[in-house]
């Protein structure tokens, strides 16, 4: 039996979804295959690294990916985790949740703001993953 396949989506790839494919990684281990991809893919924010490494999760070797090159046929379960921007398509006939996260990242704002709002993104994340690890 093939295990669960969960697709995680925002805009850049940057943050949110990046923080989720680590923490979904580090739950749910070899239960369920883990991608994240954006519409506009960019790199991996510095402060999303940074309060993920907080949480014992090395996000250093992943990269920005494109919804374009995500095979559907490799995927169940789409989670988008946009809030005010608008999300990015996957044409596929599969599962659909939608976490409107608030996007963490800030033009011009101390470094400690962005800090606290990269850790309310994780944390939210982790605490939807919790609940969503008691389906897989």
């Amino acid at each position: 039996m093939r295990r669960p396949s969960i697709l995680f989506l925002c805009v850049a790839n940057s943050a949110r979804s990046q923080m989720a494919e680590g923490l979904a990684r580090s739950l749910f281990g070899d239960r369920a295959t883990i991608q994240s991809a954006g519409s506009a893919p960019s790199m991996v924010n510095p402060y999303a690294i940074e309060v993920m490494r907080e949480a014992g999760i090395g996000l250093d070797r992943q990269i920005s990916k494109s919804v374009d090159d995500i095979d559907p046929a490799t995927v169940d379960t789409v989670i988008t985790l946009c809030a005010e921007e608008v999300c990015p398509v996957f044409l596929a006939t599969v599962r659909r949740l939608h976490w409107p996260i608030p996007d963490p990242a800030g033009e011009g704002l101390p470094r400690d703001e962005m800090l606290a709002r990269f850790r309310a993104a994780r944390d939210t994340i982790r605490t939807k993953l919790e609940q969503l690890a008691k389906e897989i």
